[in-house]
């Protein structure tokens, strides 16, 4: 079932997926099958078995269970648990009733935001997704979108609104994001969608899910300094951190050790040279006063 508009957005296929892949390595490793002769026993190839291990592409029921006989797995109640995942696996996503304004190589990463523990994010343009105001997100979508129809953009600011109440869910992900103060001096959408949503990141920051910290500019060059991009982490100690950067037409996903520990000691160094989260609302205050004079 679609997930209505007010819904919040929960674990998606991309996790199951990735769990179900990890497993049926593990079974074929242990039982020292190598990529292409599991390929040849569903009629596939070695590159479409590493892409099923990965959860990049989509389970047939079918395919899991001759493999799941190739690797010995007899018990009934073991193998319906697996062939049970890969179902699940199949349904489409909440966000599978925008997949009109959505690029596919996005609905991964909406997967990965739904079933993480913990997001660390650094924004060096424009405030978070997560923590954008309406009328901020439409300024910014139409930046990207300027000759949209008003119902695409309707849309795209519909989806933004629904990914936000991972924050507001039962056992909501711990959101950790830094942001550069050149995002909260930059007046997307002019003076006053600036003050409405400088006094919701005020708001956000009192959340318990929510740590906000700003990275001012006296902080001089840091670590981080490339580009934005966010570390997700997951409660399944069998997934890996992954980290996202976005680019302006496609999106990289990075999970090997060395690219996550580099991008995880950037971030590092930004929370450190970023003021303490203890401050955000009084530097918030600040800049919404200074807004409001503007204004």
């Amino acid at each position: 079932m679609v997930a209505g508009r007010d819904e919040a957005p929960q674990s998606g296929p991309t996790v199951l997926r990735i769990l179900l892949g990890a497993q049926l390595r593990r079974l074929r490793e242990g039982r020292g099958i190598s990529r292409e002769d599991a390929g040849y026993d569903i009629r596939a190839s070695g590159s479409k078995i590493s892409r099923m291990e990965l959860g990049r592409v989509s389970f047939k029921e079918r395919d899991v269970a001759d493999l799941l006989t190739m690797y010995g797995v007899t018990d009934a109640k073991e193998r319906e648990a697996l062939l049970g995942l890969a179902r699940q696996a199949n349904n489409p996503g909440w966000w599978h009733h925008y997949s009109d304004v959505l690029p596919n190589w996005f609905q991964a990463y909406l997967g990965l935001e739904a079933a993480a523990s913990l997001i660390r994010t650094y924004e060096i343009q424009f405030v978070p997704g997560l923590l954008q105001t309406p009328e901020y997100a439409r300024a910014v979508i139409l930046l990207g979108h300027a000759g949209a129809t008003t119902e695409e953009i309707d849309r795209r600011v519909q989806l933004r609104h629904q990914r936000q109440q991972i924050l507001t869910r039962a056992n909501p992900p711990q959101l950790w994001a830094v942001i550069d103060e050149a995002v909260l001096r930059r007046p997307i959408g002019g003076v006053e969608v600036m003050r409405r949503q400088i006094e919701a990141l005020i708001e956000a920051s009192k959340l318990s899910s929510v740590r906000l910290q700003i990275l001012p500019f006296n902080a001089g060059g840091h670590a981080a300094a490339g580009g934005p991009f966010s570390i997700l982490r997951f409660p399944e100690p069998e997934l890996p951190d992954v980290v996202y950067v976005e680019q302006l037409t496609s999106g990289i996903y990075l999970d090997k050790r060395d690219d996550v520990d580099h991008y995880a000691m950037a971030m590092d160094r930004v929370c450190i040279d970023a003021e303490p989260p203890g401050h955000t609302p009084e530097i918030l205050g600040k800049l919404l006063n200074e807004v409001g004079r503007i204004g």
